[in-house]
């Protein structure tokens, strides 16, 4: 291949490939990109053609594209454009290459085996056809705090203390000095159609969230500046304000778990946050890490039980009941919350998830698959580790699991949980009226309270799908079939 000069001057352009990395903070890509010296332009690909990811559902594509749009901007103060893409990521990366005449194409590696094929493919791609343009990757992973390939652990609390032992991120790197870069042909956002039209469901997302690094920045902040106070035994509380919601912050790469960790320990040190209250928190990021330890070792997770005896287990598919469990008409007024949270914002409460997972599997005896799926489509977080992670260890079947006779009792977990209803009344509010005492069973409620609340069961909220003694009796009788084939 002839060489071609101007693509190996000092004002050949750097190609900086995002992903799951929108940000300018902390971005190793970005900054080896800049430290070249080169002028830079950004490069999203919506690639839904292989490599064995999964394509994302339909709240995780409205975040995508509030994230792009926000990346655009930061990019755009500093003159560096973003350009979009759809297509393959090989074919389109090496066409703009060639079209900005680049010098250099920077990345960040991803840990999961389908990206890293992915990553291999690009290399090859470009080393063959494009000798000229220097690859970058960056010299480490900042979507993780671990190295997913060199840990390894069924049981999530010695998996966590092996890993916090060596634990040390490094300090999270600035945002560089950027050189503006030429501008190409660019796709129209608005032509992927990655938001809903018609209808438009999205109202309560943007009610409740601003995509983009500064609305990761803002919500991390905000938890530091007081929802972090208590989170150690609050945490579980849907009707208190003491959890971060970072998740789909951290799930798009707008902010990365290394400057959550040093943010943390930072409140730590100078007394912002308590020792329990901060390394509860951090536990939590360990969950995460967790997760995916879990998927780098078994890529199959969203599809395939960790524990191969549940293969067995004699699910009872019911369209009927799946439907009204998805809409949040289960008549178990907890249940009901936590899902309609989810339809109205993009998330629910970590508490309620585990609350409303144990009653889909085991109350309606429905494959824990089926609500992996609906959160998948419906969570702006949907993670393809914690996801399905989370789900098999309600179900009982994956890794480190709550044991299946373990079944939730919604009633009682609403009563714990949210004692004074507030929760069930902000999402389920045809039950307002009621009194504290009724409001996680609006059928011990008297008639009189039921009539000064406006509340007829049945009618303007349903009487209970299943009763809460007999679906217990029956998964554990599900649980016995399998534990005794198995013997």
């Amino acid at each position: 291949m002839p060489r071609d000069d101007r693509a190996t001057g000092p004002d050949a352009p750097a190609v900086v490939w995002f992903r799951f990395d929108l940000r300018l903070s902390d971005n190793p890509a970005l900054t080896a990109a800049a430290n070249s010296g080169r002028p830079l332009v950004g490069l999203y690909v919506l690639d839904e053609t292989g490599h064995g990811s999964r394509p994302l559902g339909a709240a995780a594509r409205w975040w995508l594209a509030g994230s792009l749009r926000a990346l655009q901007s930061a990019l755009a103060r500093a003159g560096v454009p973003l350009i979009l893409r759809r297509g393959p990521a090989t074919a389109v990366i090496s066409a703009v290459l060639r079209e900005t005449g680049a010098g250099l194409i920077a990345w960040n590696p991803r840990p999961m085996p389908a990206e890293q094929a992915a990553d291999d493919s690009v290399r090859d791609i470009v080393a063959a056809a494009l000798p000229h343009v220097a690859i970058a990757d960056g010299q480490r992973r900042t979507c993780l705090l671990h190295d997913p390939a060199a840990v390894r652990g069924r049981v999530f609390t010695p998996f966590w203390k092996t890993l916090t032992a060596k634990l040390a991120p490094p300090p999270p790197l600035p945002v560089p000095r950027l050189r503006a870069g030429p501008r190409i042909d660019s796709d129209r956002l608005a032509d992927w159609r990655l938001e809903p039209t018609a209808p438009d469901w999205a109202g309560g997302l943007r009610d409740t969230w601003t995509p983009g690094e500064a609305g990761a920045a803002s919500r991390l902040a905000s938890f530091l500046d007081g929802g972090i106070e208590g989170y150690a035994t609050l945490r579980d509380r849907p009707d208190l304000a003491h959890v971060s919601m970072l998740s789909p912050h951290l799930r798009f790469g707008e902010i990365t778990p290394g400057q959550v960790w040093h943010t943390v320990q930072m409140a730590l040190a100078s007394g912002r946050a308590a020792t329990a209250d901060a390394e509860k928190f951090l536990s939590e990021l360990g969950w995460r890490e967790f997760a995916y330890n879990l998927l780098h070792h078994h890529p199959d997770i969203a599809a395939a039980n960790l524990q191969a005896r549940f293969d067995a287990f004699p699910w009872q598919p019911d369209d009927a009941l799946l439907r009204a469990w998805q809409r949040g008409a289960t008549g178990y007024p907890i249940v009901d919350a936590g899902m309609r949270q989810l339809w109205r914002t993009g998330w629910m409460h970590n508490r309620v998830r585990m609350v409303v997972a144990s009653f889909l599997v085991k109350h309606l005896l429905q494959d824990w698959r089926a609500g992996e799926a609906w959160f998948w489509d419906t969570l702006v977080d949907a993670d393809p580790a914690s996801n399905p992670a989370s789900w098999q260890w309600v179900a009982g079947c994956g890794a480190d699991a709550a044991p299946y006779f373990r079944i939730f009792n919604p009633i009682l977990q609403g009563e714990r949980f949210d004692p004074d209803g507030a929760y069930v009344r902000r999402f389920v509010p045809e039950l307002a009226g009621l009194p504290n005492a009724a409001i996680h069973q609006p059928w011990r409620a008297t008639p009189v309270e039921r009539a000064a609340a406006g509340v007829r069961l049945g009618d303007t909220y349903p009487a209970p799908i299943v009763e809460h003694t007999r679906a217990r009796n029956r998964a554990l009788a599900a649980f016995g079939e399998i534990k005794s084939n198995a013997a």
